[in-house]
């Protein structure tokens, strides 16, 4: 396939070579600006990232006031903190949902699932298991585009280049895809129950005393036709993490598995509409008994880190996006509107 002449000459290694990318000047609410004044929807939000759209004078005021106020950078692994960072954090967590207690904040959802795995790894390490290396993750699935990230997700096109860098320590299971995968006459009981089989069956197959964690999206991206679990599937999830001492990480009501009426996953990913894409921010939000683990029990620490974690800045709009979200009440007219 011949390369775009615009794409040949740009400094750019732009992602898809065969045509020229339009030229965004500026966004208007939900609405690309072309150069020559054309305007485009963005419907899917980019990948689901602009929630509220492109343009928030609160955002922007939030980032000017920051810079002149505050400090842009503070290195995570420095003996500091700011009260940007903490503020997001408190904003998030304070409530402890699900027993939800701390937060990593790093740049995008790859990074967030990095974080994840080797925060599972550490948490059996500091329990005295350390053998407990092996993750279970689903077909079709898509966590990210790191190495790491890339070992746990299902999405075969993307991971066929890399294939001799892929982990031999994780195994996947069936999804929860009701319109391909159930049964002409099985119900949704008996579909949930077949997929619990199986994903027990999968453990007792690699021994649960070898399993670190299940990573699991609680509803798809595009990978899988961004579709919803059959109701129960998490629920039945949840008893054979249980049962087995399995930790249990979802990436990517304010969080999905509410709905399901169980308690949080131990470890959950988030990303996206956390900086709207105002900011590259993501996080790791982490149960209770994992912070337990490594504090007064453990080695004291987070073995894990990036020079950009935390940023400051990036938490500021964060904060801001945060803000209009409850303030507009998004998360309850998106379960109205989208029944």
């Amino acid at each position: 396939m011949p390369t775009d002449d615009f794409v040949s000459r740009s400094h750019i290694l732009h992602r898809p070579f065969a045509a020229r990318p339009l030229n965004i000047v500026r966004g208007d609410g939900i609405r690309l600006v072309l150069e020559n004044g054309r305007s485009i929807i963005d419907a899917s939000c980019g990948p689901s990232v602009s929630c509220i759209g492109h343009t928030q004078p609160e955002i922007t005021e939030a980032i000017t006031a920051h810079l002149h106020n505050n400090i842009a950078y503070v290195y995570s692994g420095s003996p500091h903190a700011n009260s940007a960072t903490e503020e997001l954090a408190r904003t998030l967590l304070a409530d402890k949902p699900g027993g939800l207690c701390k937060v990593i904040f790093v740049n995008s959802g790859s990074e967030a699932t990095d974080a994840a795995l080797k925060l599972a790894v550490q948490y059996w390490n500091e329990k005295g298991q350390p053998q407990r290396t092996r993750f279970i993750a689903r077909k079709q699935s898509y966590h990210g585009n790191t190495i790491g990230a890339l070992c746990v997700s299902g999405h075969e096109s993307r991971r066929a280049f890399y294939q001799d860098f892929m982990s031999s320590n994780v195994s996947f299971v069936d999804p929860c895809y009701a319109y391909r995968m159930k049964g002409d006459q099985e119900t949704d009981e008996e579909f949930v129950a077949r997929l619990a089989r199986q994903f027990e069956d999968e453990i007792l197959r690699l021994g649960p005393e070898n399993v670190a964690g299940f990573v699991a999206e609680t509803v798809s991206g595009p990978t899988l036709g961004c579709a919803p679990v059959v109701p129960g599937y998490f629920r039945a999830v949840r008893d054979i993490c249980d049962r087995s001492c399995v930790e249990w990480g979802k990436t990517g009501t304010m969080h999905a598995w509410e709905q399901e009426g169980i308690r949080s996953p131990d470890i959950q990913t988030i990303g996206k509409a956390l900086g709207a894409g105002f900011v590259p921010l993501s996080g790791v939000l982490l149960y209770e008994k994992i912070f337990d683990a490594l504090s007064a029990a453990g080695s004291g620490g987070l073995a894990h880190g990036h020079t950009f974690q935390a940023h400051p800045l990036a938490c500021a709009a964060a904060l801001a996006a945060q803000k209009i979200i409850k303030r507009d009440n998004l998360i309850e007219r998106v379960g109205s509107h989208g029944k």
